[in-house]
């Protein structure tokens, strides 16, 4: 599949009509059936350089090519990550764990020096599941949040796109860490998404605490027949 390359013209719109900052903002992981949702940010400016060389939508890279991205991006703009755990996915739903993984990322931001006065965040999607989440503290002495969402803006927005190659390397890195201590769901390969070994490594080993339970019980019986019969495991 041939990478789309994304632009900054969307930015420049943007800043051109008075913001300070675009924030581009995506999640990755929101259809796995275990481990976190991760939510990407990277914002730009007025002063913002060329478009790094290969930046695109994280599904259109290979994982090398998105681990070679990463310096190259964080260099090109700030960029940070927020998580919100499968307990959360859970207990909550997964649109309050993006909007608590994007409000996380933003906090995250703004520890590292960027400021949201005059900020405006452009989200990938139809939907706005971020703004009812950012918590006022994280507001104080700031405008309300204006949130931008952009169907595509994963490929077409450069800080958006940006945003989800860190989000996934994050996000991956995780999952590859925790295959380490459960080798039998095979997450190095599928990143908690359902693969048949996935599927297959709960059937023999039971449910992990990195699993959404909820999830397993709602996806299709012919990959989970017996599931309910499997107990967790740490």
């Amino acid at each position: 599949m041939t990478a789309v390359r994304p632009s900054l013209r969307v930015e420049k719109r943007l800043l051109g009509s008075g913001r300070v900052t675009v924030i581009g903002m995506d999640e990755v992981g929101r259809g796995a059936i275990a481990g976190p949702v991760a939510v990407g940010v990277a914002a730009v400016t007025v002063d913002v350089g060329r478009v790094p060389q290969g930046v695109a939508d994280s599904k259109l890279l290979s994982a090398s090519r998105r681990d070679a991205l990463v310096p190259v991006v964080q260099r090109w703009a700030p960029t940070a990550v927020g998580m919100a755990s499968a307990e959360v996915v859970d207990r909550q739903g997964i649109v309050p764990a993006l909007g608590q993984a994007g409000a996380a990322a933003l906090a995250r931001l703004v520890a590292g020096g960027v400021s949201l006065d005059g900020a405006v965040v452009v989200l990938d999607g139809s939907f706005d599941w971020l703004s009812r989440a950012v918590p006022t503290a994280l507001l104080a002495g700031v405008d309300p949040l204006d949130v931008v969402v952009r169907v595509k803006a994963d490929r077409d927005c450069a800080s958006v796109a940006a945003a989800s190659v860190v989000a996934k390397v994050a996000r991956d890195a995780l999952m590859v860490a925790a295959h380490e201590d459960a080798p039998h769901y095979a997450w190095a390969s599928n990143k908690g998404y359902g693969s048949t070994a996935h599927y297959d490594g709960i059937r023999s080993a039971g449910a992990h605490a990195l699993h959404r339970t909820s999830w397993l019980h709602q996806a299709s019986t012919v990959a989970l027949d017996g599931f309910e019969e499997l107990g967790a495991v740490g």
